[in-house]
């Protein structure tokens, strides 16, 4: 996939199916719209483009109500990829850009620069200086211009709308189960190896400290997890909080102990999804009942990898 971060020196050779937004978490709905645009590219001649903004707008124009993004750009733009688009470009948002009219942005650079055959927005989604731009200014402007638009119409899960705000509040609660299927996938976090106090090690199970990339991460407790090892997807178990039995520990952590796994970690990054909910955090009276709960959450969570569907999973990006 090429991948522009300067639209001035963007060389657009061919004309673009192209869709415009954050696209944060690739939900559902936004991977409606990606196979839209990949299905009308295809259909036209034309190149499958997303144009997507970072940082996230509300971060410049409303710093106080910005959302922590579920994904970094690489894992948004790596999800493009996988989702059959050719063609990214990532305009840095900033108040001068903010200041665009919509009508200015999409004759000079949607029409003319990308020589765009067709548009498609998500339902709702605005842009341009005071949020002018929606479809029915589109629908007019390619009109005039003599390309086609049109929304994509919203993906719902048993009734509700599929949001990324949603999916924030469902892994704030730690319902990884309904935001796996607002996502599509499990919610997923990267981030380095990092060392811990190597407290597992000593009780038998030796974890690796992840310091995540993303500033989402589900709710303090202890979930089933698949870690990505060598292009491999490995059984583990991830607790996420401050081990409250150790009163020395006040920094949130999140250690995963992988079944049947010796290796040193230590400097590698690495990719952590979250499965299933076991149970919340908790303080323990000493070692030895930790490291007996411990014992109990592992026979839970290799239970559930027998479950069927688990590895398909693991399938999506």
């Amino acid at each position: 996939m090429k991948i522009f971060h300067d639209l001035n020196n963007a060389n657009i050779l061919r004309p673009t199916c192209l869709t415009l937004g954050v696209f944060d978490g690739l939900h559902l709905g936004h991977q409606a719209i990606m196979k839209t645009v990949v299905d009308r590219a295809e259909a036209t001649n034309s190149t499958p483009t997303v144009i997507t903004f970072d940082p996230h707008p509300r971060s410049v124009l409303s710093p106080e109500n910005a959302p922590p993004l579920l994904q970094t750009l690489d894992q948004r733009l790596a999800a493009f990829e996988f989702l059959g688009i050719k063609q990214t470009i990532v305009i840095r948002f900033d108040q001068e850009f903010a200041a665009i009219d919509a009508d200015e942005f999409l004759r000079e650079t949607v029409h003319e620069r990308l020589k765009a055959k067709e548009v498609y927005l998500g339902k709702g989604f605005a842009f341009g200086k005071n949020r002018s731009g929606n479809i029915e200014l589109l629908r007019k402007i390619s009109s005039d211009l003599g390309f086609f638009a049109n929304d994509v119409p919203e993906v719902q899960l048993r009734g509700n709308r599929i949001s990324s705000s949603k999916i924030r509040q469902y892994l704030q609660d730690g319902e990884v189960n309904l935001a796996r299927r607002m996502l599509g996938r499990p919610y997923g976090v990267e981030g380095q190896i990092i060392h811990g106090f190597h407290r597992g090690r000593t009780i038998g199970f030796p974890t690796a400290n992840l310091k995540p990339q993303n500033r989402v991460v589900p709710k303090f407790g202890v979930y089933a997890t698949a870690t990505l090892i060598d292009d491999v997807w490995r059984r583990s178990i991830t607790n996420v909080g401050v081990r409250p039995t150790f009163e020395d520990e006040k920094q949130p952590s999140v250690e995963t102990y992988i079944f049947d796994f010796e290796r040193d970690l230590y400097g590698d990054s690495l990719r952590l999804r979250f499965l299933f909910r076991i149970r919340d955090e908790k303080r323990f009276n000493g070692i030895d009942e930790l490291k007996a709960q411990i014992k109990k959450d592992c026979d839970v969570a290799l239970e559930y990898f027998t479950h069927q569907g688990v590895k398909n999973m693991l399938k999506v990006v």
